[in-house]
């Protein structure tokens, strides 16, 4: 019920009580995205989602509005989620989400993005992971060093959600920005700086 001042009150459907899963996947983009907008108008930092490469094989026209693509291919492996600059250095990250409880899982992570991270981890970048936890809302930054370190142990297939939350930094949420990940940021990559 949504009461009005000196007016009777009104049933409305509120959108937070429904329960939907059909987007969880985008949902740690979304919000990256929303902070990233934040960001960037508050000049704190110029960081963007990259787009993905496609080569457009063919297009219906059912009328001249209403073009679709129908069929497509990835022109190249992209390389992670997001890039740009923050404090005079590059960064780089790629995102990802889990709904696994206990791990988040390296099949999750493609080899080609592993090499361009350790390329600009070679070239003094930024480089890490966002992981969030979507049975727990919990999202982490994690240096990519640590991850590419895992990952190309032959003995792991997995990050155990214990290890991230001890080698991960926990991302605070909130409305604007709605993850306070350059605070993150600043914590593992700019604290000697900072004091």
């Amino acid at each position: 019920m949504i009461g009005y001042p000196n007016k009777k009150q009104t049933a409305q459907p509120i959108a937070s009580q429904m329960h939907s899963y059909s987007g969880r996947g985008m949902s740690l983009e979304h919000d990256l995205n929303l902070s990233n907008t934040y960001y960037n108008e508050c000049s704190r930092a110029l960081i963007h989602k990259k787009p993905t490469p496609i080569q457009v094989v063919r297009v219906d026209y059912p009328e001249r509005s209403a073009a679709k693509i129908v069929e497509a291919y990835y022109k190249t492996p992209s390389t992670t989620d997001y890039n740009g600059i923050y404090r005079g250095r590059a960064i780089d990250f790629e995102a990802k989400e889990t709904r696994s409880k206990t791990s988040f899982p390296f099949k999750s992570i493609h080899p080609h993005q592993i090499l361009h991270l350790k390329r600009v981890l070679h070239q003094k970048g930024i480089g890490f992971f966002i992981i969030r936890f979507t049975s727990y809302d919990e999202t982490f930054l994690i240096d990519a060093n640590t991850i590419i370190t895992m990952y190309e142990s032959e003995k792991r297939k997995s990050i155990s959600y214990d290890t991230v939350k001890s080698c991960g930094v926990l991302i605070q949420q909130g409305l604007t920005p709605r993850l306070k990940y350059l605070d993150a940021v600043d914590q593992v990559y700019f604290k000697e700086e900072d004091k």
